[in-house]
Parts: structure tokens; sequence; C-alpha cells
């Protein structure tokens, strides 16, 4: 009896052995993880900025009223190209182009007014000269006459001449002179009818320039009444029709569009860029825009605006036009002009933009997901006085805090963090600056794994694909 209960004892301690070293073993298993790995490797890194938006192109015109009235005729529709200059559409202008053909009337009665002035100003030029070639005669007639008296009063006096021949030539000499004083009467009232005719001139000239000022201000008032493209573009929206009344007012108000006018000779994507990617999009930058509506295709561009206000992403609006302090996401408008638009392609469409930011050649790079971040106060071991065996000051809390970017890197079965500084973020890889060397291992997952693995634990490397499971 004595005998079994050894045997019966002795199994007992060999199972519990068993069990506690089987245990252990399990313990050690769990506190061995499972991990991913990659290698650092040298690949080309190309840094992208997305951003979705619409087409837009680069100018487009509202044409509105100038006058209110009672659309009659509009030219165009909605898709169709216009020119420079054309009419697109014409108001009712039945006042205003009687008042044109009043005023034309009134300008053409001041004009003949006007010439007939000058003709007579002209004419009276003509007398003038007759008058003054009269008066020249007249006093060469009365120079002859008066030497014809002299010398006949001599003659008379030493009574070699009859006195009928000295009253002739008396007689003459008195006529030159009445004749002089006549030609300078005449003279004198062909100036005084010039100056009339010539102030005459001048009103009906003041009356043509101020018929014609009333002309053009009546004529500006019927072309009011057209609405004319101011460039060649694209009917891209016409809000009214034929029979509606269109008044003058601010743009965007009811009646007051006709139609807008856009400018497709340059076409955008206008994009919105988060606020963390704006600093990196400069000018010139080369991006790949994809339009919703043309499926497939990929158009190249390059920027050409950058916004320098940002926008709330809830309204729309201008930060600096908001009243009410937030701390909501931001983001600014980015204009990327398409260097060979399709014809196809309407303003307002879809539009997703990857600008490309930098590039590099041959860089070092490794999985985005390997980075993850640790406090340095985690990674830290406290350290022991050899001298006194007594444990070393720690460092403060601030230090502790301190936020280290790395990754773990497997070596002998042992994940060690270490501290990398970063470049340029590609599409699934990151730039590796410093920290690392080509070809080491790193983990790459699971990304729970990475979030809570701790430093100097040991990891059990398993790269096969996980197998799906149906749902």
């Amino acid at each position: 009896m004595k005998k079994r209960w050894r045997w019966i004892l002795g199994i007992l301690v060999v199972v519990i052995g068993g069990g506690i070293y089987l245990g252990k073993v399990q313990m050690e298993q769990r506190a061995i993880q499972t991990v991913q790995t990659g290698k650092v490797v040298r690949q080309d890194l190309i840094s992208q900025v997305t951003a979705s938006g619409e087409i837009k192109p680069k100018n487009y015109y509202n044409i509105g009223a100038n006058v209110i009235g009672r659309l009659v005729d509009i030219t165009v529709k909605e898709g169709d190209h216009v020119r420079r200059g054309q009419v697109v559409a014409r108001l009712e202008s039945i006042q205003a182009a009687a008042g044109v053909q009043a005023q034309q009337a009134a300008t053409n009665s001041s004009l003949a007014d006007a010439v007939a002035n000058e003709a007579a100003l002209k004419a009276m030029d003509d007398n003038i000269r007759t008058a003054q070639a009269t008066l020249d005669r007249s006093k060469a007639e009365l120079e002859r006459s008066k030497l014809d008296f002299e010398r006949g009063e001599r003659l008379y006096k030493d009574k070699l001449i009859a006195k009928q021949d000295y009253d002739t030539r008396k007689a003459s000499y008195d006529t030159a002179q009445a004749a002089i004083r006549e030609s300078e009467t005449r003279l004198q009232q062909a100036r005084s009818q010039r100056e009339q005719t010539a102030a005459q001139l001048a009103s009906s000239q003041k009356r043509v320039s101020q018929n014609q000022a009333l002309l053009t201000q009546a004529e500006d008032v019927l072309d009011k009444h057209q609405a004319i493209s101011p460039i060649d573009g694209l009917v891209t929206n016409l809000p009214v029709r034929v029979g509606e009344t269109v008044v003058p007012g601010i743009q965007g108000t009811e009646a007051s569009l006709i139609m807008t006018v856009a400018d497709m000779s340059l076409i955008t994507a206008e994009v919105k860029v988060d606020e963390t990617d704006i600093i990196n999009v400069q000018l010139n930058q080369t991006a790949d825009v994809t339009i919703d509506a043309i499926p497939n295709k990929t158009f190249k561009g390059h920027v050409t605006e950058i916004g320098n206000t940002a926008i709330l992403r809830s309204t729309g609006l201008a930060a600096s036009q908001s009243a009410v302090s937030s701390q909501e996401a931001k983001d600014f408008k980015v204009v990327v002009a398409l260097d060979d638009p399709p014809e196809e392609i309407r303003p307002g469409l879809s539009c997703t933009a990857k600008i490309v930011t930098a590039t590099r050649q041959k860089a070092l790079s490794i999985p985005i997901q390997a980075l993850t971040i640790r406090q340095r106060g985690d990674l830290e071991a406290p350290k022991d006085n050899k001298k006194g065996n007594v444990q070393a000051a720690e460092p403060d809390d601030k230090t502790k805090k301190q936020e280290l970017q790395g990754v773990f890197v497997v070596s002998g079965g042992t994940a060690t963090f270490r501290e990398v500084k970063t470049g340029i973020t590609g599409t699934t890889d990151i730039e590796v600056l410093s920290g690392l060397k080509e070809g080491e291992e790193i983990i790459t997952g699971s990304y729970k794994v990475i979030r809570t693995l701790k430093n100097e634990a040991k990891v059990r490397i398993d790269n096969k694909a996980p197998v799906k499971t149906e749902s």
C-alpha cells in the first residue's frame, strides 16, 4: 500500500513539474511577438500633394444689363462659341432709337447752318477784298486828280487855261475825294458784316458740337440696349429667356445677369490643398489632373497660382472674414493650368490634381507604416552607479516625455528602437536621411504590433501573406 502511494506521489510530482515547465515555455512563447519585416532599400521617390476641386476657365465674364428693358432677342444659346464684339442679346430700344434719330436730325440741321454761315463768311471775305481793291483804285484816282488839279490851279493863276478847264479839274478832284469816302464806307460795312457772319458761324459750330455730343450720348444709350461679348469664348450660363425683363444691378442679383462667357483658351483646375501640405507647393510645379467625367485619362498641367488666404472647409469663406475664431481644418486655393485640355471639357467638372512637390533619385527609403513614435522615457532603462551600486539620477519628466520618431530594427531575434530623420514622403515609402543603413531589416507590421512593441522585445519573423477568410 505504501509503495502504491509512493508511485502516485511520484507521478503527481512529475505532472506538476511538467505543467510548470510547459507554463514557463508558453509564457516565454507569448512574450515573443510575431512581426513582419522589410529591408531598407534605395529607390526613386516622388512626393505628391493630392487635392480635389473643379475645372474653371482662367477668365470668365458675367454679361449683365446696363439699362432696364425687355429682352427681344437672344442670338446665342448655352454652349455656343462667341467672338469679341459680337452682339449676343438685344433689349427693347424704341425710345432710345427715336432719340438717336431726333438728335441726328438736329445735328444735320446745325451742320447745314454751319455750312451756310461758312459760305457766307467766304463771300464776305470776297466782298472785303473787292472793297479794298476799289478803295485802292480810288486812292490812285484821287492822287492823279490831285496832281492834275494842282497843275491846273497854277496854270489858271498864270492865265494859261480857261476857267472852265480849271473847274473841270477841280470837279474831278472833288469826285475822287467822294469816291474815297464811299469806298472806305463800303469796306467798313463789309468788315462789319463779316464779323457778324463770323459770330454766326462760331455759334452754329458750337451748336454742331453740342448736337454731336448729344447724338453720341443718345447712341450710347441705344448701344446699352445690346449685350456684347467682351472676349472670344464659350457661353457657359444663360439664365434668361426672350420676353423677360432685365435690370441693371449688382452682379449675382436676380434679373441682372444675362449670360456668362468663359475664355476657354486657358483652362485651369482650381483645387483646395490642405493647410499641412500647402508649404510644399510652389509655382510651376508639374501636376497630373484627372477629371471625373473623363475617366481613364490623365492631363498634364503646372501650378500657376497659390492662394495666400486660408479658406474654412465647412463654409468655403476666407478665415479672415469669419467673425468667430475656429480651430477647424483650413484649405488654400491652388490653380493648376492644363497644358493640353480636351475639347469636350466643361467648366464646373469635378477633378483631382496630384502635384509633384519633390523627387529623389536612389533615395534610402522605408515603408511609411514602419515609422512610429516613442517617448524617450520608455526607451531608456535605469542605470546603476557602479561604485556605490546606487541608481544614477534619472532624467526629468520633460526629457522623459520627449517624443522620438524612429523604427524597430531586428537583429538576433530582438527588436531595437532606432531614431531616424526623414525627408520627402512618397506614395507608400518615405526617405530616410539618417539613422539607418541600406539592407538593414526593420519591422513593417502589423500596425498593432508596431504601436505596442517594447524596446528590446523578442520577436518572431513571419512574412507570409495573411490568409483571407470569408465573411
